[in-house]
């Protein structure tokens, strides 16, 4: 059967050869996705080298090769003594379809790249890193967990797993990097390209352009050292590599029995379970590929020799399966593993990187410092991190909040309240506030001050309303309501007092909201049924004209907790003559510790 009998085509791109350069062992059930989805992608060719299969994998790739869809299948005739990645990387630097790519991305078996960029084509985003004269584009992984699946499955890979790590945890942020491979200065990477030791200290690192996924220019270090994004770098807004290193747990029992192509001793074991089955969050993004991945795997698999073989492999796979779930050291493993998931994503600890030579590290430091300083004072400014947020940000993450599926977390406390340390709540840099037990600490210490003589408070836009069920637990006399709009937010505000105020009485909860008709009559009916004299405005401050005197009776308090200083200066402006007029004055204690507050008899 050819191509034109599967209705498939090999594929073209106006930006040249488009490569991916990968190595594989044992990965018989997985190759025919992997190759259907990265010429979904738009890969015009995928070299695939392997070494010592037992499950038919060379045969298939072979297979595929002769089909002429782009498929190109080399035998890796690994050296005594040396690696089958470093192995690989060798031999790829001496292919001509290698060298002569117009541009080169090195992947593993267990990784699928994902086009986030608006074209979802990876022509549209080689058009847009070739507009900015960008030669690499840095891009990292999201880690995908086994989502729940412990069976075996010939479902693909990219349909089974979909939930992943926050995006903002950086103990997943491995690298790879899609090039403009130029032999003459670069030697291949897994991860990153190196410059050749010849070339380092020229003016050719200056230039080339390296970018992050969001399509940022990184950081000059980046160039020389590391394979791992940092705060600074990190960026998944153009293309992002989806990491599904575990599986299933039938599919990673699997792994474990076989061995692993870094010959690392004892690899897949407990602590690399719970290091890579985050299922903290839902990513989709992968399925923008899906419908022609679908339909370039069905014609593939039309074949009758590539079906047979792909069936072949899940075949020996589930065989192998059958005869392990029999032996002492399966049960075992799953039974270790099933503990592993249950480890807190905040608890996860990551094997700490290979020590480095520390004067290597400084001399290189010392030379891109240089080069930076001698930049104009404007293009030596880092970008703030992307996910991280300004010290004015929120400390919940954006849009939509799921939290219907159950996940470990670990429980920290907080100025005497406990909290669920939940990455689906936090923002990255929260998580480690609210680890350190300082989340929203000034306030939390001078809510029972602000308080003082009062005693009902209705917090606005609480979000997980921290201060106000402070203030009532260091005073039961307290009557707080805690209004969020997000319902997840008020949701987890609710699970905070029952864990730490359980049967308490005088804590009330809404979502109503407070501009629904365009009225502000939300606002006003919260205000006529709680009836509180302190009013905490911990989210957007409302607009002075649903400030009323009407509105505000028996109001004594108002708390305007602030980040922003530009926010302070336009409540002053707008909100304080028009407040001054009812009666409110502002005193100084307030504003010393973080919080607008206006007080009147």
């Amino acid at each position: 059967m050819t191509p034109a009998d599967m209705d498939l085509r090999r594929q073209t791109s106006p930006h040249g050869s488009l490569m991916a350069l990968s190595t594989m062992k044992d990965e018989g059930p997985y190759v025919v996705e992997w190759v259907a989805h990265h010429l979904a992608v738009g890969f015009t060719d995928l070299m695939v080298y392997t070494n010592d299969c037992s499950d038919g994998t060379d045969d298939i790739l072979k297979r595929l090769q002769a089909l002429d869809i782009g498929v190109h299948h080399r035998e890796n005739v690994i050296p005594e003594g040396m690696k089958p990645h470093p192995s690989m990387l060798k031999l790829a630097a001496g292919e001509q379809l290698v060298c002569g790519s117009d541009w080169l991305l090195v992947l593993d078996a267990d990784e699928f790249m994902c086009i986030n960029h608006p074209s979802h084509r990876l022509d549209g985003l080689v058009a847009a890193l070739e507009a900015m004269n960008a030669a690499a584009m840095v891009v990292t992984w999201r880690i995908f967990g086994s989502s729940g699946v412990r069976e075996w499955s010939r479902r693909p890979i990219t349909d089974q797993f979909t939930r992943a790590a926050p995006e903002y945890w950086n103990k997943g942020w491995g690298t790879k990097t899609m090039l403009k491979f130029d032999p003459k200065f670069l030697r291949l990477g897994m991860h990153r390209p190196i410059i050749k030791s010849q070339h380092k200290d020229t003016g050719y690192p200056d230039t080339v352009l390296w970018v992050n996924g969001s399509g940022r220019p990184l950081e000059e270090w980046f160039k020389f050292r590391g394979w791992r994004s940092i705060r600074r770098t990190v960026g998944y807004d153009w293309a992002q590599i989806n990491h599904y290193a575990i599986k299933s747990m039938d599919a990673y029992s699997l792994r474990k029995f076989r061995g692993n192509a870094n010959l690392k001793k004892d690899k897949y074991n407990s602590d690399y379970w719970s290091l890579q089955d985050r299922n903290e969050v839902e990513d989709l993004r992968i399925a923008h590929h899906r419908e022609r991945r679908e339909t370039i795997m069905a014609a593939l698999l039309q074949d009758a020799e590539v079906r047979r073989l792909h069936e072949a492999a899940h075949g020996r796979a589930e065989e192998r399966l059958a005869e392990y779930r029999q032996s002492e050291a399966y049960q075992a493993l799953v039974a270790g593993l099933v503990a592993a998931s249950g480890v807190p994503i905040s608890q996860v600890v990551a094997k700490p990187p290979k020590a480095r030579d520390p004067e290597a590290v400084k001399a290189v430091q010392t030379k891109i410092e240089q080069r930076r300083n001698a930049l104009p004072k404007e293009e030596r400014r880092a970008p703030p991190p992307p996910g991280w947020g300004s010290p004015f940000a929120s400390p919940y993450v954006d849009g939509p909040i799921d939290l219907a599926a159950e996940i470990a977390v670990e429980l920290v406390e907080n100025q005497g309240l406990k909290i669920p340390l939940d990455p689906r709540i936090f923002t990255a840099a929260t998580m480690e506030v609210v680890k350190a037990g300082k989340f929203e600490r000034r306030h939390a210490r001078n809510i029972q001050g602000y308080m003082a003589g009062c005693r009902r408070l209705l917090d606005l836009h609480c979000g997980i309303g921290f201060v106000a069920l402070r203030a009532r637990a260091g005073n039961a006399e307290i009557a707080v309501m805690l209004h969020e709009e997000r319902p997840a937010l008020g949701a987890f505000a609710r699970k905070i007092a029952a864990a730490n105020l359980a049967g308490a009485e005088g804590i009330g909860f809404s979502q109503a909201a407070l501009n629904g008709d365009g009225g502000w009559a939300g606002l006003a009916a919260l205000l006529a049924d709680f009836r509180p004299d302190v009013i905490r405005f911990s989210g957007p401050m409302v607009p002075v004209e649903a400030l009323t005197e009407a509105r505000l009776a028996g109001v004594r308090r108002l708390l305007v907790p602030f980040l922003d200083p530009a926010e302070l200066s336009g409540i002053r402006e707008t909100h304080l003559p028009a407040l001054a007029a009812l009666g409110f004055s502002g005193d100084p204690a307030g504003e010393a510790n973080g919080s607008l507050l206006l007080k009147r008899a």
